[in-house]
C-alpha cells in the first residue's frame, strides 16, 4: 500500500465515481461526523457518482438512498441495491434473491444466529438484525466488548459449516446463502442504473474501504484507497488497496475525498 499522495494527478482527473464502505470508513467510532458527511456531499455535488457499498441492512439502505447525498446504495454485502429518484419520488429496490427465497433463508439464518450466540460467549445478534432481509450479522465489537480473533474465527467457521458465505467487517461477522458479494452487486448497479460496464471503466472509479468484507472491491479497483485503519486487518485481506490514507476512519475518508477533488481541479493536495 502506497501513500495516498502518490495517487497520480492524471488518474485523479479521470475519476467518475467514488464507491465507499460506511462503518469505520465513512464513520468514526460508530458515528457519522460532520467533516466526513461534508466530504461526501462535496463529492456528490461535484458531479461524481457517490455510492456507499455496505454490509448494513435494507432498513438502513432505504433511509440512506432517500436522505443522503448519494446516487444509490448497495447493502447487505451485495444482496441488494436501492436507488431513489427524487424527481418521481420512486424507490427502486433490486435483490439477488426472490422474495420467497429471502423469506425461506431468513428462517434458517435465525436458527443459525441462535446457535452462534449460544456457543460463542460474548457474541450477540447485531442490533440492526431486525432490519436485515438477507443475511445474519453477529456483533463482535459494536455493542459488545471486543471478542478475541479466535472467537471471530470460530463464528466464521460455524457459518461456513452451515453453508453460509461468511465475511468479517470491522464490527460484525456477516453470513448469507449465496456466492454474491459487494462487487457483483456493484457491477449490476452501475450497469442497470447508469449504463456503465464497470469491467471496462474500473480505472474511472475509486473504492474507499477498511476491512476484510471490502476485499473484493479493494482488489478489483486499480486506484482503491484504504483508510489508515485498513492496516488493522492487513493479514486478513489477500489483495490490499493500492493506496492508504494517513488518517483513520472518517478523517481518512475526508482525506481521500480531498485528494480526488483537488486532483480533478488540477491542483495537488496539500498535506
Amino acid at each position: 500500500m502506497r501513500p495516498l499522495a502518490e495517487f497520480p494527478i492524471a488518474a485523479r482527473r479521470e475519476v467518475a465515481g467514488v464507491l465507499f464502505d460506511i462503518d469505520d470508513t465513512l464513520t468514526t467510532a460508530g458515528r457519522l461526523t460532520a467533516e466526513a458527511y461534508s466530504a461526501l456531499e462535496r463529492l456528490h455535488h461535484s458531479g461524481l457518482l457517490a455510492v456507499p457499498i455496505t454490509g448494513r441492512p435494507a432498513g438502513w439502505c432505504d433511509h440512506i438512498a432517500r436522505m443522503w447525498p448519494v446516487d444509490g446504495v448497495v447493502g447487505e454485502n451485495g444482496a441488494l441495491y436501492f436507488r431513489y429518484d427524487h424527481a418521481s419520488r420512486r424507490m427502486t429496490r433490486r435483490y439477488v434473491d426472490s422474495y420467497d427465497t429471502r423469506l425461506h433463508n431468513k428462517e434458517r439464518l435465525t436458527d443459525i444466529g441462535r446457535e452462534i450466540v449460544d456457543v460463542i460467549r460474548g457474541s450477540a445478534l447485531a442490533a440492526d438484525q431486525p432490519y436485515r432481509e438477507t443475511d445474519l450479522a453477529i456483533d463482535f465489537c459494536e455493542d459488545v466488548p471486543r471478542l478475541p480473533d479466535s472467537a471471530v474465527d470460530e463464528i466464521v467457521k460455524i457459518m461456513c459449516e452451515r453453508g453460509l458465505t461468511a465475511k468479517v467487517s470491522s464490527i460484525h461477522v456477516n453470513g448469507w446463502f449465496g456466492s454474491y458479494d459487494k462487487l457483483t452487486m456493484t457491477k449490476l448497479f452501475v450497469k442497470e442504473c447508469h449504463g456503465i460496464d464497470l469491467d471496462a471503466k474500473r480505472a474511472s472509479f475509486v473504492f474507499v474501504g477498511d476491512s476484510p468484507n471490502d476485499a473484493p472491491m479493494l482488489g478489483y479497483f486499480p486506484f482503491a484507497i484504504g483508510v489508515a485503519n485498513v492496516r488493522d486487518f492487513e493479514s486478513r485481506i489477500s489483495r490490499p488497496p493500492a493506496y492508504v490514507t494517513t488518517e483513520r476512519c472518517g478523517k481518512g475518508f475526508r482525506e481521500a475525498a480531498e485528494c480526488i477533488l483537488q486532483g480533478r481541479q488540477g491542483n495537488a493536495p496539500e498535506w
